[in-house]
């Protein structure tokens, strides 16, 4: 009994123990259950959130589907009634009974087709509602999408302004303004004489040659358009003080055109002329002149134009003696948005230009723009020291410098034209660039130049702006010069 007790009481205690096994399955299972679901991505987890959001909408639903649910309620109605009225007339006999059988199947029948057409009138309203919230939606977006249209045209059309703005401002002065000084000085001289009615005798010959040769333009200048008058006059094709003036501006132009009477390309004139043919980028270009001519200027400048123009540059900080030419390059770089290559003050120039053209070719920049230090052409070994650097810019680059700009100052006069021949015999200057011409009436150095040393003028500085940097044009300066 002992035995039989003890196998008992085990397999009451392995069913209660199976009993609890269960319940606590239920118990998690209930949990688990009970648990939120897990949160959808924003874009999944309300997927009409966007057209909730709109108002309501008022839909139209078709015609014939509201009539169909409306003739359904009418047959429920039939039906209903006629159920009540054989109920009042059932008396118990099966043909009653069954009467009323057959009423209470029609009125579910009609039930039925109630049913489905007020789902359907449920369906169609509730599709015709997306339709109308969709539309709706489309509409907003549309707006939406207008007023972020017309806002960023709005943007446009203010940066356009600002641009405008800060075109006008850099615009500078026309080349006239700038020359006014110059015209109003020998210029003026020429006018007063020539434009009176003054006969053509030796005594206007004698006020013409004294105007000449204080304008600044040189002997040998003056001499030339001297004697071009006199030659004319003695074929008796100047008759009178008028055609002298046009005379003059004529071989004036002439002159400025290097003799070839054609367009300023022809001559070399107006800008940094292309690579020669063959010739591998970066084009090297070397900047020289005497003290205070305003060459670390006219090297931003440079650089700011040829970036307007969409030429990549690189500016090259040779100008190691003269503290602040580093700085003042510097600034001109983020002007102009180009990189420098610096060294330290005192630092060998030809190293620092040396590893400027290096970074232009491997980071494929199209020009090297080369400062220099400030020198006076009559310093043979400071002159030497130029060669040097010209020398080394060639090995870092075969066929370098391709150009070498002379930065002459107007304002000095007749020692422009020296300052040329020097730098000139030295380097083999390649183009000028004549500065200040708006501060001083002797611009017509610029004549002694040309006529003297056959020497394109890339240039000529007018002003401090970007846009008084302007490329020469022969015409283009005559014009206002005798405006």
């Amino acid at each position: 009994m002992a035995v039989a007790f003890d196998y008992r009481a085990l397999a009451i205690a392995v069913a209660i123990l199976i009993a609890l096994a269960i319940v606590v399955a239920f118990v998690i299972r209930a949990r688990v259950r009970r648990k939120a679901p897990p949160e959808l991505p924003p874009s999944e987890a309300r997927p009409g959130a966007r057209i909730e959001e709109l108002p309501p909408v008022e839909v139209v639903l078709p015609a014939e589907r509201l009539a169909r649910r409306d003739r359904a309620k009418d047959d429920v109605a039939a039906a209903q009634a006629a159920l009540e009225a054989a109920e009042a007339r059932a008396a118990g006999t099966p043909q009653a009974r069954a009467d009323v059988e057959r009423r209470r199947r029609d009125l579910a029948d009609a039930q039925r087709r109630l049913d489905y057409e007020a789902r359907k009138v449920s369906e169609a309203e509730e599709k015709a509602r997306r339709e109308a919230q969709a539309q709706a939606l489309a509409r907003r977006e549309q707006a939406e999408r207008e007023a972020r249209q017309a806002e960023e045209a709005r943007a446009r059309t203010a940066q356009e302004a600002q641009r405008t703005k800060l075109a006008e401002a850099e615009a500078g002065r026309t080349l006239a303004e700038g020359l006014a000084k110059t015209r109003g000085g020998f210029v003026a001289r020429l006018n007063a004489l020539l434009g009176t009615s003054k006969a053509l005798d030796d005594s206007m010959l004698a006020e013409l040659e004294e105007i000449l040769f204080s304008a600044d333009v040189g002997v040998h200048t003056a001499t030339h358009l001297l004697e071009s008058v006199r030659e004319r006059l003695a074929r008796r094709e100047l008759t009178d003080p008028s055609k002298v003036k046009a005379a003059l501006r004529e071989e004036i132009e002439r002159i400025l055109s290097l003799g070839t009477g054609g367009p300023a390309s022809e001559a070399g004139h107006g800008g940094l002329p292309d690579l020669p043919p063959g010739a591998a980028p970066p084009q090297v270009v070397m900047v020289v002149g005497v003290n205070g001519t305003g060459k670390t200027t006219t090297v931003g400048k440079l650089a700011a134009r040829l970036g307007q123009a969409g030429k990549s540059v690189l500016l090259g900080a040779g100008d190691t003696f003269r503290a602040a030419a580093g700085e003042q390059l510097d600034v001109w770089a983020d002007r102009a948005h180009v990189p420098i290559v610096r060294g330290k003050d005192g630092s060998d120039p030809g190293a620092v230009l040396f590893d400027a053209v290096a970074r232009a070719k491997v980071e494929q920049i199209g020009a090297v723009l080369c400062d220099t230090a400030g020198r006076l052409h009559t310093k043979a070994g400071l002159m030497d020291e130029l060669k040097r650097i010209e020398r080394t810019l060639e090995k870092a680059h075969g066929g370098a410098p391709h150009e070498v700009l002379l930065v002459v100052d107007a304002t000095t006069g007749q020692n422009a034209i020296a300052q040329a021949r020097q730098f000139n015999d030295a380097l083999g200057v390649t183009g000028i660039v004549l500065t200040k011409l708006d501060g001083t009436a002797k611009g017509g150095v610029i004549i002694g130049i040309c006529d003297e040393l056959k020497i394109p003028i890339r240039y000529v500085g007018i002003g401090e702006k970007i846009s008084d940097l302007k490329p020469f044009d022969p015409h283009e300066f005559v014009e206002a010069l005798f405006s």
